[in-house]
């Protein structure tokens, strides 16, 4: 049984540090960890990966305050931007994700430090870092166990990743309904105030530049579209980078990942995932709209998933321009080079289907007639 306080003292215990950096994570965590226990049905696997993953994050956080505790000037680094990209989980983010980080201006979050984040990286050693080797055995461990994940979502240990581990940080992010069905944590976690996560988001991005710069931040997890205002009060001069495509070719995918790597951690079937992703991402749209009603436009940047695969370094440039930036030419190689190294279905094909998952598509098209008619997002060009 996955118990918080069993969690916290084993952290506690395995780094014989003890400052959190305040409570606000308990909450959550405990809130996660009854809907494991009571509502994920987890096998005994499931349980061990799903306490590694939770302690983690804690001991991260003890890491995190011990670098602070010895070094308190981190506190006055400026975090620059952000630019962060939102949108539909399977709408190009991943893709765009990586053309952005090839821009040398830009500040990416790798997935080496994103797991382990201490000791802070160093501009020196940025490229050569132990850690880079560890987290790339760890994924060629995940990839030999659970091989469809190539295809789904593939990752290098020294590319960009989701900022989701900074906002787990503080156990508010309903991205860990993709790792296991926890239904009574996730309608909390949509309805929490977000801020003390994104307060704390902030405080790793601080320790993450403070020896290793450009400051100019790119960020991405399509959560951030149910806490925009939220995560402006933290950022108060980012910018968004919004992808667009049919939902309709958008829910079945993330079904199938969804139900796939909670497959890793439970034997149930969960038959009402299709309804639930449906009524999850209409809100976060929803929210989205509504906060950029708010702001105002000059904030935002959209891009066509179809304009994104034919035309990526254009569609990035075009983007760039709407939101005052500029990109270099070194940039613009690097982007090149990227996307033609990393062409579309260079890691495998991704089947699936949205009536495996109870979905009808006429009815998923009434239901977002509210974004794609006021994005004018046709139904057709953007399955290429």
């Amino acid at each position: 049984m996955l118990r918080a306080p069993d969690l916290v003292a084993d952290s506690v215990e395995h780094t014989n540090l003890e400052d959190f950096g305040g409570d606000d994570f308990r909450e959550g965590l405990e809130l996660l960890t009854q809907s494991l226990t009571d509502e994920g049905d987890l096998t005994e696997l499931g349980e061990e990966i799903l306490r590694l993953r939770l302690r983690m994050l804690l001991t991260n956080r003890l890491r995190v305050e011990d670098t602070y505790r010895h070094h308190p000037a981190i506190s006055d680094e400026v975090v620059e931007g952000p630019l962060v990209i939102i949108g539909l989980p399977r709408t190009g983010t991943t893709a765009l994700s990586q053309l952005i980080s090839a821009d040398p201006q830009i500040r990416s979050l790798r997935l080496w430090e994103s797991s382990d984040p201490v000791p802070p990286p160093e501009a020196a050693t940025e490229n050569s870092d132990p850690r880079i080797g560890e987290a790339a055995r760890g994924l060629e461990a995940m990839y030999s166990t659970f091989p469809r994940m190539k295809s789904m979502y593939f990752q290098t240990a020294a590319g960009a990743t989701e900022c989701q581990d900074l906002l787990g940080m503080s156990f508010r992010t309903a991205h860990f309904d993709g790792m296991a069905h926890v239904p009574r944590y996730t309608d909390w976690a949509t309805e929490c105030d977000m801020a003390p996560a994104y307060r704390y988001h902030r405080r790793v991005l601080q320790l993450l530049q403070w020896r290793c710069p450009p400051r100019l931040w790119h960020l991405k997890t399509p959560v951030h579209m149910l806490a925009l205002d939220r995560l402006l009060e933290a950022y108060p001069d980012a910018r968004f980078l919004w992808t667009h495509r049919d939902p309709a070719e958008v829910l079945g995918s993330v079904c199938s990942l969804i139900a796939y790597t909670r497959s890793w951690v439970s034997d149930r079937v969960d038959a009402d995932l299709g309804q639930q992703q449906v009524e999850l991402w209409a809100e976060a749209l929803r929210r989205a709209m509504a906060f950029r009603h708010t702001v105002g436009e000059t904030r935002f940047a959209d891009i066509g998933f179809g304009d994104l695969n034919t035309d990526p370094v254009g569609t990035v440039q075009r983007a760039y321009g709407r939101l005052g930036l500029t990109l270099g030419d070194e940039g613009r190689r690097r982007m090149a080079a990227w996307s033609a190294e990393n062409p579309r279905g260079a890691h495998g094909t991704h089947e699936y289907s949205l009536e495996e998952f109870g979905i009808d598509r006429a009815a998923m098209r009434r239901r977002f007639s509210f974004y794609t008619d006021h994005f004018d997002i046709d139904d057709d060009a953007t399955t290429n």
